[in-house]
């Protein structure tokens, strides 16, 4: 039987950009539970890069090929699989593998793709979407009225958070590193963009809310950012954090959280269940899906490669210099 070989990005070995090199890998076959997309486009993100440089390994059973999130056709379904059919397009999040021209996906983590929208911009949907849906909106139960404060509000999640919580009547504060990226927040909907290198955004966000405080804080930073999210927090706030690039370690006077009745909750998305991806992949179906065809939605893209430049994509995801996504196109 022969096999049939795929284009794919592999990592050489840990190290920079130039470490992601084009192969040839053998093309991967649905199990059950699983369907076969041809990849037209796959998203980069941040965990791509903390995997290229060795520190983030994928979890057990999953291909060392990068890559959490495509989008595409069908080709293939594995055995019980019902949904999606051949032929569908779809976007989907997986745990490694995007980085190809073929992927195996679990059926319950596909998503149609939003009728608006091109396969391009689709695949910029999964892993930003399912992280902002889990953290801010179930974790941290962002409610209609209440105000959000999002850290990195120029990045792929920042945008995508700035979107859904005016989609669902947040007020929106948030955080960026240039007078450039702040402006661009600010034309997606955000009310106040603080640029963290000339104010603070403790100050700026209790003296947009009258003192009150943010409601959700979105936080990827970690370190001391920690204490600081506390004292910028309001009374009943919860702090949803996703990523530890300010470091893994804070130091937090615990009397700020017990007397503002804090709550500090973190989560992981690639290592969980495909059970748990899969309930929040329908709830992202019900309530948020819709919203591309009624509100007009659309993800933020910053750049577009060819699958053999991934090294490029890393080296300008690394820069800091995008807004919004970076996809790679088979």
């Amino acid at each position: 039987m022969n096999t049939q070989l795929m284009s794919a990005v592999e990592i050489r070995e840990p190290g920079p950009p130039q470490a992601l090199r084009l192969t040839q890998r053998p093309m991967p076959v649905p199990a059950a539970g699983e369907v076969l997309i041809k990849v037209a486009a796959a998203g980069v993100n941040r965990p791509d890069v903390l995997q290229r440089r060795g520190l983030y390994a994928p979890p057990p059973g999953i291909t060392d090929i990068p890559g959490l999130e495509v989008a595409g056709e069908v080709v293939a379904v594995g055995p019980g699989v019902r949904e999606p059919a051949l032929g569908a397009r779809v976007c989907a999040l997986v745990a490694g593998g995007g980085y190809a021209q073929y992927v195996a996906a679990p059926a319950v983590q596909c998503l149609p793709v939003p009728a608006p929208l091109s396969l391009e911009e689709a695949a910029a949907l999964p892993e930003t979407f399912f992280t902002v849906w889990l953290n801010v909106f179930q974790r941290a139960r962002l409610q209609p009225g209440e105000t959000l404060l999002v850290h990195g509000g120029s990045s792929g999640i920042g945008t995508t958070a700035i979107l859904l919580g005016k989609a669902f009547g947040a007020r929106v504060l948030v955080t960026a590193g240039s007078a450039q990226k702040c402006a661009a927040c600010r034309e997606l909907g955000a009310e106040l963009a603080i640029n963290y290198h000339e104010g603070d955004f403790v100050e700026a966000t209790l003296r947009a809310t009258d003192g009150r405080g943010a409601d959700v804080i979105l936080d990827m930073v970690g370190g001391n950012y920690l204490a600081r999210n506390a004292a910028a927090a309001a009374v009943e706030g919860r702090i949803a954090l996703i990523a530890t690039q300010g470091g893994v370690k804070a130091e937090l006077d615990l009397r700020t959280f017990m007397t503002k009745r804090l709550t500090l909750t973190a989560s992981t998305l690639r290592p969980q269940a495909v059970e748990n991806k899969g309930r929040i992949a329908a709830a992202l179906r019900e309530q948020v899906w819709p919203l591309f065809a009624t509100r007009g939605l659309k993800p933020v893209i910053h750049a577009r490669f060819p699958l053999a430049d991934a090294a490029l994509a890393h080296k300008l995801m690394e820069s800091g210099a995008h807004i919004g996504k970076i996809v790679l196109l088979t």
